[in-house]
């Protein structure tokens, strides 16, 4: 891999990068591995069920769950972008990662998680449009528009991915090419750029901070208006409810718009790499397995359909 004449390594060239990962004997990295590769086998099990449940019971043949099934392929995969390398690299001795790989890591990676950004902030949406116009809901929330809402949630993440991947790999990399993360993302690259960062930090800055704040006042306006509508019914079942449908959807949306803010939307959060493997393995692992649990656990139409399901199997 041929060095600029200024000692440093061209973000052209195919370099590969080491992912340092997490520090510690055999016994600590052993540990790691077993709680990375439960967290992973509960969110594949978990999302996959969610997709196989909505897709096989008619009752849930609906936007909200259309939605929620599009909201478990998104963990499912976004997650295994990052599971299966981070678990290997746990018993490697060399934990490389080539250039294409880094970049087609952080690409997809960028693109699923802004894209559920998006997502939960169209579930909001739906929701509001169902509890407080009921009557237009099913004109708003045909099939046709429930897809481009979706299929515009991609577009947005799509669009955040290129920007984020392009802007960061066209940096010039120094000769240490020790990435300090268990996978590639954009504050650990940077910290490994030999040239000025400012620009790549107010994009990261900027585009994460408009598409949180964005996407966090269209889920805080559309509660607004659904709690101004459940404290107005006069049926307590109805209230309680809704109550329990919107209280999971608030769950996932704090637990992701948190760690996200945490991570990407402050300034100066790239200086804190310790602090943010630590979030990154709860927005990467945790919040995609405790998604399915939220809203299975929480959901009384979720639980009757698995019932259904699981009555179908043992009759056949």
């Amino acid at each position: 891999m041929p060095p600029h004449r200024n000692g440093n390594i061209s973000g052209a060239s195919w370099q590969e990068f080491m992912l340092v990962g997490f520090e510690g004997d055999p016994e600590t990295q052993a540990l790691l591995f077993a709680v990375f590769l439960t967290l992973y086998m509960v969110t594949i099990l978990g999302n996959l069920t969610m997709i196989v449940v909505i897709t096989l019971d008619a009752h849930l043949h609906c936007p909200m769950y259309f939605f929620l099934k599009n909201l478990s392929f998104l963990d499912l995969c976004y997650s295994s972008v990052i599971a299966p390398n981070a678990l290997s690299n746990f018993f490697s001795s060399t934990k490389l990662i080539t250039f294409v790989g880094c970049a087609t890591q952080l690409f997809f990676f960028s693109l699923l998680v802004t894209t559920e950004g998006f997502l939960l902030a169209v579930m909001a949406y739906d929701r509001f449009m169902a509890i407080c116009s009921p009557l237009r809901y099913p004109i708003a929330m045909h099939p046709m528009a429930c897809t481009c809402l979706v299929l515009g949630s991609y577009c947005g993440g799509c669009l955040n991915s290129i920007v984020q991947t392009s802007l960061t790999f066209h940096l010039p990399f120094c000769s240490s090419l020790l990435i300090d993360h268990f996978f590639c993302d954009v504050p650990p690259l940077l910290r490994l750029a030999c040239a000025d960062t400012a620009l790549n930090e107010m994009v990261m800055f900027g585009f994460c901070g408009l598409i949180i704040v964005g996407t966090t006042l269209v889920v805080l306006v559309s509660y607004g208006y659904i709690t101004m509508t459940i404290l107005r019914m006069r049926s307590v079942a109805g209230r309680r409810k809704v109550f329990s449908t919107c209280g999971s959807h608030m769950t996932a949306v704090s637990l992701f718009y948190g760690t996200v803010f945490v991570m990407y939307a402050q300034p100066g959060a790239v200086q804190s790499m310790e602090q943010g493997k630590v979030v990154s393995i709860f927005y990467t692992l945790v919040i995609p397995m405790l998604n399915p649990l939220i809203y299975s656990l929480r959901n009384k139409d979720v639980k009757e359909a698995l019932r259904r399901l699981s009555q179908k199997h043992v009759a056949t």
